[in-house]
């Protein structure tokens, strides 16, 4: 199996708060960054110790910079620090340095001169019993390519001189990942690991600030450490990040990010019908999710009551009670909704922690049992409760915000959730329009935005949409998208920085993350909404100058974009189809309902988003008064 470490860097805190955060969440080697070291109140031999103490081999000490090339007599001096180095290792218990590439003005260039320079270095290294890795920077000022790096490795040939290769530095600079697999694994001494996002930055600020854990970017990982992999490389495979929302978050969380993360990784190494390492761990399938089976309210009895009136007008109907609790189960098309009004339970917690919303979604998966074992060994912690004699244990996860996440499957006795644990209810009440949930809107802080976005993508069989920037009257909010393959599941991650948002503000009335809205799908979105004004219910009003622009953009014939703008329903279309959206006002101050009509299209309607956060904006504001 793969040798998981992480770099101090990567998380915030203290060293000894990291420590105990990367022993926590299980790992057995770290990487000690210098700055760390210096910053810390205590001696060298007081970090070993520590270390030590909580089960962590420090596999290394990093980074030594502007070592090789250098002119008398600064070369000279190179050598006394990296002597002052060593000597620090030693009471550190570490055997290996890195040694990043060199960025010094005076440095010269040269391959041979390079190689000199570590030779003489590897024979003080061996001396002391310690090695030296050494790392291509992607900005060096002469060596900024791993094959160059690799080349005065090889040159150098000394027993105590190997190479890091670094998967940041690597494709900082769009460098191929095929020449790493002639590499001899046994010369290779530390390979570090870092996802980014794809931006358009020079590398220095690209690397400085928007690193990430492997599966939260865009880099192709997987191809770095399949390379790898095919070197017998049998050494640490180290987390370095660098990146802002990461150094201002809870320790403990990053690390079991990381670790979930480097598990993932492993995995999907292991996949690969090619590889040939039988060491790597292989976790049960991606869950393959067939839609959402239920979401689950938690509501007190007053807005319960207005709850149920409010989903009758949508039309839904009261279909069953549960044998044992207050729980009812709402029906339409393949929708399912469950009320709880409990006053015990997780549920009823819920609802005094965060007031009424949704408390738990259930996703229909092939295989539960292998649902809930990939998540465990991810690092996700289980859910139990106690049920009532004959009713069934529904297999759970703790999901956003402290909610619940339930799997259930086609087969089985999870199939028979419905039957086994609710009675049903005579009612005349007729079907509605509505067919489908479309997607879960889910508002977090914007810096969990990665956590959950890792946390969805290594369980479920998922493919992510880029990050959009959606215009809020009092800031920017973030939103990504998780898909899977045939539509059946979509989660909308949503989080701000500005404190003033919409996002924001939920954020901080729900006390914590959560579901912050639910789309349904209405094969006949303006049928269905003319019928359910007839019965009373307001939609979110939306500005005539929205419906002129429209009408600019779009040929959508006269009598169709006045029966747009008199029923308030947005519009949007892109190259394969075309949508349509209307929101309800916000229920209890917590959470709405949109309503929407896809038409081969594949996006959530983006472009209508600020139209609709100035709306609610306005909305909000006016039930203050």
């Amino acid at each position: 199996m793969m040798r998981h470490s992480i770099a101090t860097v990567s998380l915030s805190g203290s060293l000894d708060e990291k420590l105990r955060a990367i022993a926590s969440a299980g790992f057995a080697e770290v990487e000690i960054f210098e700055n760390d070291f210096l910053g810390f109140n205590g001696s060298a031999r007081n970090v070993r110790a520590m270390a030590g103490d909580l089960g962590l081999k420090i596999v290394c000490y990093q980074p030594f910079r502007d070592f090789e090339g250098l002119p008398a007599p600064a070369r000279a001096r190179a050598f006394s620090r990296a002597e002052r180095k060593f000597d620090l290792m030693g009471e550190l218990g570490t055997e290996l340095m890195l040694v990043c590439s060199s960025v010094h003005p005076l440095a010269l260039g040269g391959v041979d001169r390079a190689a000199d320079d570590f030779s003489d270095l590897g024979e003080r290294a061996a001396k002391r019993g310690l090695r030296v890795a050494y790392e291509a920077l992607a900005w060096g000022r002469h060596i900024s390519d791993y094959r160059d790096a690799w080349e005065i490795v090889r040159r150098t040939d000394h027993a105590n001189i190997g190479l890091v290769l670094d998967s940041f530095h690597l494709f900082a600079r769009g460098l191929p990942v095929d020449p790493i697999r002639s590499i001899p694994g046994d010369k290779i001494f530390l390979v570090q690991l870092a996802d980014a996002p794809a931006l358009h930055l020079d590398a220095l600020s690209w690397s400085r600030h928007f690193r990430c854990f492997p599966g939260q970017g865009d880099l192709p990982i997987v191809a770095f450490s399949e390379a790898v992999a095919a070197t017998d490389y049998s050494g640490p495979q180290s987390l370095e990040i660098f990146n802002d929302q990461f150094r201002a978050a809870p320790p403990r969380q990053m690390a079991i990010d990381g670790k979930r993360s480097l598990i993932w990784l492993e995995d999907q190494i292991a996949r690969r019908p090619n590889e040939r390492r039988r060491d790597l761990v292989k976790l049960p399938p991606e869950a393959v999710c067939r839609g959402v089976e239920f979401v689950e309210f938690a509501l007190d009895a007053p807005t319960a009551r207005a709850f149920r009136t409010m989903l009758g007008v949508l039309g839904f109907r009261l279909v069953g009670r549960h044998v044992s609790k207050a729980v009812e189960h709402w029906r339409q098309g393949s929708i399912n909704l469950v009320v709880n009004t409990e006053e015990k339970g997780f549920a009823h917690s819920h609802f005094v922690t965060h007031g009424a919303g949704v408390c738990a979604i259930a996703l229909s998966v092939a295989d539960a049992a292998a649902a809930m074992a990939r998540a465990q060994r991810l690092k996700v912690d289980p859910f139990e409760q106690h049920v009532g004699p004959g009713e069934l244990t529904i297999p759970a996860i703790r999901g956003v915000g402290g909610s619940l996440i339930y799997f259930t499957e086609p087969r089985g006795d999870l199939s028979h959730l419905w039957s086994r644990d609710f009675r049903p209810v005579d009612t005349k009440m007729p079907e509605g329009s509505l067919a489908h949930i479309d997607h879960v809107a889910q508002n977090m802080a914007y810096n969990e935005m990665q956590s959950w976005h890792l946390f969805y993508r290594s369980i479920f069989d998922l493919a992510h949409t880029p990050q959009v920037d959606i215009v809020d009257p009092s800031g920017l909010i973030q939103s990504e998208a998780l898909v899977s393959a045939d539509g059946s599941l979509r989660i909308a991650l949503n989080g701000s920085m500005a404190p003033r948002t919409q996002s924001a503000q939920l954020l901080s009335d729900y006390f914590g993350a959560g579901v912050q809205h639910l789309a349904l799908e209405a094969p006949d979105l303006l049928g269905a909404v003319e019928a359910m004004r007839e019965l009373g219910l307001a939609f979110l009003e939306i500005p005539d100058n929205y419906y002129d622009d429209l009408r600019a953009k779009y040929d959508l014939g006269d009598d169709f974009a006045e029966r747009l703008r008199r029923n308030g329903v947005l519009y949007d279309r892109d190259e394969l189809g075309a949508f349509l959206q209307i929101y309800t006002n916000r229920f209890a101050d917590r959470f709405f309902f949109e309503i929407v009509q896809r038409d081969s299209y594949t996006g959530f309607g983006a472009a209508n988003a600020p139209v609709r956060l100035a709306a609610q904006a306005r909305a909000n504001q006016a039930s203050k008064v």
